[in-house]
């Protein structure tokens, strides 16, 4: 079992790390899965833009790209791309934290290898749900 936090070409302050790595790999049992390799790349958003139209064949800039690489059905194996400027971005429109909206685009990321969805409306209010369930048992649980 690994999960890492890495950087691509911008750098973020995350406090409490292990108590992170725990808490996702326990939310993400609760849903079926074993993290086997679970990396986070924190970047900017041209860096992100890149890899959105290398692989997705989109052109804008979006706040997070997760792929999943599992061979194994159950085993989760993916990396999640995160541009710190979204998010930063992201929460000044919505009134939050820089620190609650980084947390919410990690568990997103992970919430879709659970099998969460957000491009219908109907899914999409589904999984900011279980963002804000997945944020709130995590900040009660850390002091």
């Amino acid at each position: 079992m690994s999960i890492s936090f890495n950087h691509a070409d911008k750098k973020v302050t995350l406090t409490q790390r292990n108590v992170l790595k725990l808490f996702i790999t326990k939310a993400v049992k609760k849903e079926g899965l074993t993290i086997k390799d679970l990396q986070y790349v924190f970047c900017s958003d041209n860096y992100l833009l890149a890899i959105n139209r290398q692989f997705l064949d989109h052109d804008y800039y979006t706040d997070i790209i997760s792929f999943d690489l599992s061979e194994t059905k159950g085993e989760l194996v993916a990396e999640v791309y995160i541009s710190i400027e979204r998010v930063r971005d992201n929460a000044k429109q919505l009134g939050t934290t820089i620190k609650e909206e980084l947390l919410r685009v990690i568990f997103h990321g992970a919430l879709h290898f659970c099998g969460y969805k957000d491009k219908k409306p109907k899914d999409a209010v589904i999984m900011r749900a279980m963002e804000n369930k997945w944020i709130k048992a995590y900040l009660i649980s850390t002091p």
